[in-house]
């Protein structure tokens, strides 16, 4: 009879998420880095080199990989023949694994969760409580998956009740377009096909644990359904031209994991999530024998890739622009920035909408500078600010307006596309829109030199600051005229990828 005891458990999840914070899995190293081999396209090669590099950067300074560390979901198989020493629940004790993970000094997890999620929106303050699915197997085992899954990959996730006879490929290939480039391409899709709604979503959640083979199955063929339709979703979703970032090139996923179960006759469950490039997750079993213990990859593991930006490169100071000055840069060029540089997410755009609205002092002058969508991780030794990758975009979208008519905003940076409504107030007010790498918040972190709280500090981690920044790599996603990056460059390689017919499985 096996004996589980209770501070094995909470001592091997707490482990097991500092890992992961820091720790790409080696599989995942290699596929983005054979990517980046054969990626063509200058954007999304640069893209993927960020990437790389900030990957080995985490895993010498055990920082997170993104500032969004994630919502923890925890996939239990409970041996039956197990016997407990333990006075807590199992979800008592797993939520005691995540607390003690995300609040440990040497390493600081980044709190994103929020209770009461249609009214107070609280932040519960150490990333509790995580989600948890159970199954009860066989054997004297326990064993647990873990995923800290970042928000914005997850906001990406589709499901559909197809009819029968209806084509998965083509509801699938449909969807990614309107899943843009907020989930961190390139990354894993998991599939989720048959049983009810939540047996597909759970599904397509659960096979995000599989390690990355696509090439091993491209080499000896599918031999079932699920695998011929990874085939088939691989190379019809690389055949887009979405590519790194969603900048356009040859790899938008560097895997596609199917599962299905069976199902009704009259329906076909479909459910698709998608994991973002700081993918995080890990796999233990406890025998009773006392806590996991997690070997560290070597750093021969990373490829030996220097991000380096080119000599026709333009340098600008943040701190003396104009709205004249922005209007001769380029969609898709490579800017370092450098000055002051104020931030702001969701919760900071509606405080500072709403005291416009009511005639209320802006605590903050915005006239002619930029504002970063982000919500550091806290510092630690030293740090000026812990990991500082860019939110999504997307979310700021129906404020953009207001903030550019009536802030004297000229610009904003962030991750992934911006959608119509604030392209058209970019392109109305002259203003442009910057591109940083998600995925990449550790080497963004290292071009901040200063930072300190301006604007509402009872927002954690996403009050305004003003960082100081040296040479802040960013991409000009919209110029002044509205013209996307993210419209040109997926078409442009969709172009390019049909023309040579070329194999993107």
């Amino acid at each position: 009879m096996t004996v589980i005891r209770q501070q094995d458990l909470i001592q091997s999840v707490a482990d097991a998420l500092q890992y992961i914070s820091y720790y790409h899995p080696v599989d995942f190293i290699h596929a983005m880095h054979e990517a980046y081999l054969r990626e063509e396209s200058e954007a999304a090669r640069d893209a993927m080199a960020q990437i790389l590099v900030n990957s080995r950067m985490c895993a010498i300074g055990h920082r997170p990989i993104c500032q969004d560390t994630g919502i923890v979901t925890a996939l239990v198989k409970v041996g039956m023949d197990i016997q407990w020493q333990a006075d807590m629940s199992v979800t008592d004790m797993v939520n005691e694994g995540v607390r003690r993970a995300y609040l440990n000094p040497d390493n600081v997890l980044r709190a994103s969760i929020l209770e009461d999620p249609d009214g107070a929106r609280k932040n519960t303050g150490d990333n509790t409580p995580a989600v948890i699915h159970y199954e009860l197997v066989p054997g004297g085992t326990l064993e647990i998956y873990l995923a800290a899954k970042g928000g914005g990959s997850e906001a990406k996730a589709k499901f559909a009740m197809l009819n029968p006879s209806d084509s998965i490929v083509d509801w699938i290939v449909e969807q990614i377009p309107k899943m843009g480039a907020g989930w961190c391409p390139p990354g894993m899709l998991g599939v989720g096909v048959g049983g009810t709604a939540e047996k597909a979503m759970l599904m397509a959640k659960e096979s995000l644990f599989d390690p990355i083979d696509i090439q091993e199955l491209s080499a000896r063929g599918a031999s079932t359904r699920a695998e011929e339709l990874r085939l088939e979703l691989m190379s019809a979703i690389n055949r887009l031209g979405m590519g790194a970032q969603g900048l356009g090139g040859l790899t938008t996923v560097l895997d596609v994991k199917v599962k299905d179960y069976p199902t009704h006759a009259a329906n076909k469950a479909v459910a698709i999530i998608p994991n973002c490039a700081a993918t995080r997750h890990i796999h233990f079993t406890l025998d009773g024998s006392g806590p996991a213990t997690f070997t560290p990859p070597k750093l021969e593991d990373w490829p030996d890739i220097v991000w380096q930006v080119g000599e026709d490169v333009r340098r600008v100071n943040l701190d003396d622009l104009t709205p004249e000055s922005i209007c001769d840069w380029q969609p898709g060029e490579t800017v370092l920035l450098s000055g002051k540089l104020l931030t702001g997410r969701d919760a900071a755009h509606k405080k500072i909408v709403d005291m416009l609205a009511d005639n209320e002092p802006l605590p903050v002058d915005f006239t002619n500078r930029f504002i970063y969508y982000v919500g550091p991780v806290d510092p630690v030794d030293g740090e000026v600010v812990g990991p500082a990758g860019p939110t999504t975009a997307t979310r700021m979208d129906k404020f953009t307006r207001t903030m550019l008519e009536q802030t004297g905003l000229i610009g904003m940076i962030g991750k992934a596309e911006r959608g119509p409504v604030a392209i058209e107030a970019i392109r109305d007010n002259k203003a442009v829109y910057l591109m940083a790498v998600g995925g990449a918040a550790y080497l963004v972190s290292k071009a901040i030199t200063a930072a300190k709280v301006v604007a509402f500090p009872e927002l954690g981690m996403e009050a305004v600051y003003e960082f100081d920044v040296v040479d802040m790599p960013v991409t000009v996603a919209v110029d002044c005229d509205g013209n996307s990056v993210h419209e040109s460059g997926p078409q442009k390689w969709q172009g390019i990828i049909e023309e040579h017919s070329l194999n993107l499985v």
